[in-house]
């Protein structure tokens, strides 16, 4: 089986485009069913050391998936290992002839959640407070934050600029995402500019193929550092909502809709392949209106 997973990473790398992060996911999500067939004795191959691909019968998905419910997995989990394993099978059956053992299994409901947004004032203060990293860390931070939140960039996305991405004078920033390949342009606003411009200067040697935030040693920073590092500024700045640098995207998102901005123009800054992911935000704006109501109104 590992042979066949090693075939499908390069197949979703190469054909399909999928992100980095996609890949290897799958890669994990794979292994650990191959991991639970083993430990089960199910379809292991004459040699005892890998599963055979072509004996893996439906019951054995199943076992697996009650295998991880009775582990606590959340749904979210599941429906993630589910799809993994439908979108190997169905690589296996088209390109190498092989029964789709998952074809039958339905795929696992997730849960129904909104996605986490700060208040304006929030994001102000996260923005504006916190910064005890002294300099030029501190110059570098203030622009990771209004950059983030200007844009509505994924983390990935946010590590991956290089200084020859931002476009002073037009204002804008190319975002070279991962998700499919598809790059977009992005309006980016004057106080990121401003912050970008003087971090720019801090750092003194970086060219254009440079990368915009880096450590303090000159490499690129990272998603996990970038989420440590929001984690450190929430607690400087004073806020108890656990947020994550996602939680900005959707912030960036919601409060364009807040402020009348049509859905099309979100999903195009977002990036989003489909309208109904874009579509999420409304039911996020519509909690808000409703909780404004109850407080304000007489007779609410």
């Amino acid at each position: 089986m590992l042979k066949e997973i090693e075939a499908f990473a390069e197949y979703l790398t190469c054909t399909v485009r999928s992100s980095a992060n996609t890949v290897k996911s799958y890669q994990a999500d794979l292994k650990r069913f191959r991991d639970f067939m083993l430990q089960e004795r199910l379809a292991v191959r004459q040699d005892g050391d890998d599963v055979s691909v072509q004996a893996v019968e439906t019951d054995h998905i199943r076992a697996y998936l009650a295998y991880l419910v009775a582990r606590g997995a959340s749904r979210a989990t599941v429906h993630r290992r589910l799809a993994a394993l439908k979108g190997f099978f169905r690589y296996c059956e088209a390109f190498a002839g092989l029964p789709d053992p998952a074809r039958r299994l339905r795929a696992v409901r997730r849960e129904s959640r909104l996605p986490a947004v700060m208040q304006e004032r929030e994001v102000s203060r996260l923005i504006d407070g916190g910064d005890s990293s002294g300099w030029p860390a501190a110059l570098r931070d203030r622009a990771l934050f209004e950059t983030l939140y200007a844009c509505g960039l994924r983390v990935s996305e946010l590590t991956g600029l290089d200084w020859r991405d931002v476009d002073e004078d037009a204002g804008m920033v190319m975002v070279r995402s991962g998700k499919g390949g598809k790059d977009r342009l992005v309006p980016i606003g004057e106080p990121a500019l401003a912050a970008l411009r003087r971090w720019r200067q801090a750092q003194q040697l970086a060219s254009y193929d440079h990368p915009v935030f880096t450590n303090m040693r000159g490499r690129r920073l990272t998603p996990r550092s970038v989420q440590r590092m929001m984690s450190q500024r929430l607690q400087r700045s004073g806020l108890e909502n656990v947020a994550t640098p996602h939680a900005l995207r959707h912030s960036f998102a919601t409060h364009l809709l807040d402020h009348g901005a049509d859905l099309r123009t979100i999903q195009e800054l977002l990036g989003h392949a489909s309208l109904a992911t874009t579509q999420r935000y409304t039911q996020v704006s519509i909690s808000r209106l409703k909780e404004v109501y109850r407080r304000a109104h007489p007779r609410a």
